[in-house]
């Protein structure tokens, strides 16, 4: 290897997004943290500001979805959730328990998979977390091979490793479950059975990436936008990171990474041997590949996000730049259950909060989501449509011509329906395949003008927060596997 040094701008922006993962932070503690310069932190937080990967508020710097770029190279690279997942499910399913596929990283081992069963008590393991070899389920293959059940602190695990053609062991499946359920005593047969599986699918020829990275280089016009406050190299080394996000199973050459960023070749160069100094890539020979460590990059944070995480910064941003107040809600049978709201602060005001619930049939949010639904799968709706005040429609079949209407137009307006001097209008929230997996709303006065002027002044602001939302889950869905789907 070049005794070359490291890429300084890159090697300190990845500083700061580790002193990042661990908490959100003002720029005063990214200092402490990471011993960096002031103006250092300030140039690297701009930088990655401009990127999308952060969100710098002032002082306050938090973490943005669309970092899972980089840990989403790192798993799609691995090719372990995608050829894993289906099976890993379905063990889950069988056993009723959480499974768990995790890789050797140092002396523990990092998750890059989870099946998780949903129970008051269950195992709080997130990707991208790593457990320390002191830390590690009892029975878990790392560094050992033991493949057992063991019991303790009212926890039954069970790992088996799954090893390559040439019985090197690749990672390991877990089952973490109740002691209730079972004794300890030997692996169950289908977690043996799994981890079989998990080898053959694992021996089969990986298919061609159906969408490689091919980006344009950008980070010049950024330079030339932003000046001295934009850390090109920063921005480039982070473009070869998510560029061996490419890698079928045998690595990247250099050419190769190159002509996927549209990098010159000496460029990406030294952002690989900067990747491989730092432990977040290999090489062997000619050839590099990403290492789990790159999962420490804020994927244990980001990938136990949901949508109403996803949403509230957004929704704080609507409520600033409208001065209304702002909700995220989703269906939940015959009601919407609200999931995220940010409030304004006035004299009167509706008491809402996150857990709140109403009927759909008389909600702007609950109508999206109504009408994003074919009819024979809608919930059955209350008999008669009670009237909560006197604007509400109480017709099953003059609602049934105002869900096509909202589901043609894309939003719904409901005035005075559900509260006598409320006014509110609601767009769809689509994952990232395209089903509607929510509802955004923004409510106002209804003696605060008309409709027709709340359509014309938040109907444009309220699909730009909705389009920013789905741009961020789609950023947490395609990360090689990490989110399986959207949660609530």
């Amino acid at each position: 290897m070049s005794e070359e040094p490291p890429v300084g701008p890159l090697e300190r922006g990845l500083a700061v997004l580790r002193a990042l993962a661990a908490r959100d932070a003002d720029r005063g503690a990214l200092v402490r943290s990471t011993g960096l310069a002031r103006a250092t932190v300030d140039r690297v937080v701009a930088t990655l500001d401009r990127l999308g990967l952060v969100r710098a508020d002032g002082r306050e710097v938090t973490l943005a979805p669309r970092l899972m770029e980089l840990s989403g190279a790192y798993l799609r690279g691995c090719g372990l959730p995608a050829a894993l997942g289906p099976l890993a499910a379905r063990l889950a399913d069988e056993l009723d328990e959480s499974v768990f596929v995790a890789v050797p990283d140092g002396a523990g081992a990092r998750v890059v998979l989870r099946t998780p069963r949903r129970r008051t008590v269950a195992p709080a393991l997130r990707v991208g977390d790593l457990l320390p070899e002191r830390g590690l389920p009892p029975g878990a293959p790392f560094p050992a091979a033991a493949s057992r059940w063991a019991a303790g602190d009212g926890l039954l695990a069970a790992a088996v490793p799954v090893r390559d053609a040439a019985g090197r062991t690749v990672c390991a499946v877990s089952v973490l479950g109740r002691t209730g359920p079972r004794p300890p005593g030997e692996v169950p047969q289908p977690l043996r059975a799994t981890a079989r599986a998990m080898e053959r699918a694992l021996a089969a020829p990986r298919a061609a990436d159906p969408d490689p990275v091919r980006r344009a280089d950008g980070s010049l016009a950024l330079k030339r936008e932003l000046g001295p406050g934009f850390l090109q190299s920063l921005a480039r080394g982070l473009a070869v990171l998510v560029a061996l996000g490419g890698d079928r199973g045998d690595g990247l050459t250099l050419s190769e990474v190159s002509a996927a960023t549209g990098l010159a070749r000496a460029t990406v160069r030294r952002s690989l041997l900067t990747l491989v100094h730092l432990e977040y890539a290999h090489c062997a020979g000619q050839r590099y590949r990403l290492l789990p460590r790159v999962l420490e990059l804020g994927c244990a944070r980001l990938s136990a996000l949901g949508p109403a995480e996803v949403a509230q910064p957004h929704l704080a941003r609507l409520v600033a730049r409208t001065g209304e107040s702002a909700s995220m809600a989703v269906l939940d049978g015959a009601d919407i259950r609200y999931v995220a709201r940010v409030p304004t602060v006035r004299i009167m005001s509706i008491d809402i909060t996150v857990g709140t619930r109403f009927p759909a049939y008389a909600t702007s949010m609950g109508r999206v989501l109504l009408a994003a639904l074919a009819p024979e799968r809608r919930p059955p709706l209350p008999a008669g449509l009670p009237a909560l005040t006197p604007n509400t429609v109480t017709s099953p079949a003059e609602l049934a011509r105002i869900l096509e209407r909202v589901a043609a137009n894309g939003h719904a307006l409901v005035a005075e329906e559900l509260e006598e001097g409320l006014r509110s209008l609601a767009v769809p929230v689509r994952g990232a395949d395209g089903r509607v997996v929510a509802a955004l709303n923004v409510a106002q006065p209804a003696g605060r003008g008309t409709a027709a002027e709340m359509l014309l002044a938040l109907l444009a602001p309220l699909r730009a927060t909705a389009a920013l939302v789905e741009a961020d889950l789609a950023a947490l869905a395609h990360s090689g596997g990490a989110i399986s789907a959207v949660r609530p």
